[in-house]
């Protein structure tokens, strides 16, 4: 990983333009090439980034900055260039930090024990997902971590699955960028995603409703095959 601490402006030209005015950030630009800025709030979420695969060049001779200026000597240019051809532009000066360190291979989250039995349940009762459901494998890899669960509906779709205990609004964001890297794997896509957990908040709901994916709230004990004791009618 590679940690830089310095005055810049941002530019992001695609689909979408988006402007940061000169201001002090971190740039982190990690191994599988994404490089992201941050400033010093938003807990982990970037200002800005551009996520693999794309290429960072420094300082390209033919490249000028978003606003037409040449790069005056004391500046660098890093234009950070996806697959479709959109660019992230950092032009940075008044360099703080400029280090590279190797973190080698990253064992993984491990989950509290409730949250990893509600993973080993759902894949031994893949039905609960869904008629047809079966299970391709737990912890399938993605190179931003393991998705929880990968399934096949009975229509033949792929299926990825993020299991809480409680779901918020930062799961759906954790499944949502599983979802953007699996269905970019043409042996997998489309893959639709389903969100579980014991409790969903309302706000986390909304929103991966609102991005087409399917909400499921777990009873912890009818997995594990324990009659409810709450009263019913029939």
């Amino acid at each position: 990983m590679r940690l830089v601490i310095a005055r810049c402006q941002v530019d992001y030209v695609g689909r979408l333009t988006a402007h940061l005015p000169w201001a002090k950030r971190l740039l982190l630009v990690k191994s599988d090439g994404s490089v992201s800025v941050h400033a010093d709030d938003r807990a982990y979420k970037p200002l800005n980034w551009m996520t693999p695969p794309c290429w960072l060049v420094e300082n390209p001779a033919e490249a000028l900055p978003a606003d037409g200026d040449v790069v005056p000597a004391d500046r660098q240019l890093w234009v950070v260039t996806n697959k479709a051809g959109e660019e992230l532009r950092i032009t940075i000066e008044d360099i703080e930090l400029d280090s590279s360190h190797e973190l080698g291979v990253d064992p993984g989250l491990t989950k509290d024990g409730v949250e990893s039995h509600l993973q080993e349940l759902l894949a031994e009762h893949v039905h609960t997902l869904g008629d047809g459901y079966t299970l391709v494998r737990r912890e399938y890899p993605t190179a931003i971590g393991p998705v929880d669960l990968l399934c096949r509906a009975d229509d033949g779709a792929t299926v990825a699955v993020e299991i809480k205990r409680r779901g918020d609004i930062d799961g759906v964001e954790q499944l949502t960028r599983y979802l953007e890297l699996l269905n970019r794997d043409p042996l997998l896509a489309p893959v639709r995603g389903v969100f579980a957990a014991q409790q969903i908040k309302p706000q986390a709901k909304t929103l991966a409703e609102d991005r087409g994916i399917r909400c499921l709230t777990l009873d912890y004990d009818s997995l594990r095959g324990i009659e409810s004791s709450a009263f019913t009618l029939f």
